[in-house]
């Protein structure tokens, strides 16, 4: 018999696990801060492959974003029964300063983000998505302002070409599985995925490490030498 019971435990991750801060402020305070310093936190514990596919770039250059991963799960699929009817119930299940990572399975054909998508998120008030796949409606949705990372422009709607299979399941994107409530930071370097039992102690850290590059900045303004800089625990 096969023992599968701690890989089943792994799999079942709670999106609405008690955090000790309040979910608005630990994202709020993602975004004053940058995904570097917090890339950094996560690799002081050993957490080295947390970034989604380096191709995903924001719409916008200036947009950065935080929030909780609600996830969506599909791929290539013909069939048109009901599928409406199942995107609409996905759109209905998200939720306030959630953000939506959407795994695409490799698809390169359809567009599955666009106007009227953008406008049921921003309802919800969720803070931003990530998308492995298309957008189209591409100039509606700048004027709309959702920070949206995606990996290529396209008019062909989902209908008839790809179809949504599941929602607020596991999913990987790249070499990251990422669990419905992990928290997702996104900015100009790209998106990242910090496990949610860990949410806050990163951010801690994160700040401290944003803390310190400025005075890292400082000490390079005054002159110093490189070598002094990182005797005093500086970095480059």
């Amino acid at each position: 018999m096969m023992k599968l019971e701690d890989l089943e435990k792994d799999r079942e991750a709670n999106p609405s696990s008690p955090l000790p801060l309040p979910e608005k402020e630990i994202c709020d305070r993602y975004e004053k801060i940058f995904t570097a310093a917090v890339n950094d936190a996560l690799r002081e514990r050993r957490l080295l492959r947390q970034t989604l596919p380096n191709d995903l770039v924001p719409l916008r250059e200036h947009h950065r974003a935080a929030g909780f991963a609600f996830t969506i799960k599909g791929a290539k699929n013909l069939t048109l029964k009901n599928e409406m009817a199942e995107r609409a119930r996905m759109l209905d299940a998200i939720t306030e300063d959630s953000f939506v990572v959407w795994d695409t399975s490799l698809d390169r054909e359809s567009a599955h983000w666009g106007e009227c998508m953008t406008m049921a998120a921003q309802r919800k008030h969720c803070r931003g998505a990530v998308v492995d796949g298309g957008v189209r409606d591409t100039d509606r949705v700048l004027e709309l302002g959702f920070p949206l990372w995606i990996k290529y422009r396209s008019s062909n709607g989902m209908l008839g070409r790809f179809r949504i299979s599941a929602w607020q399941t596991p999913i990987l994107m790249g070499d990251v599985i990422v669990n419905p409530g992990d928290l997702i930071f996104a900015d100009l370097d790209g998106a990242l995925c910090v496990p949610r039992e860990i949410v806050v102690p990163v951010l801690l850290r994160a700040e401290e490490i944003a803390h310190g590059e400025s005075d890292l900045k400082k000490w390079i303004q005054e002159g110093m030498s490189a070598q002094e800089i990182v005797k005093r625990g500086g970095y480059f």
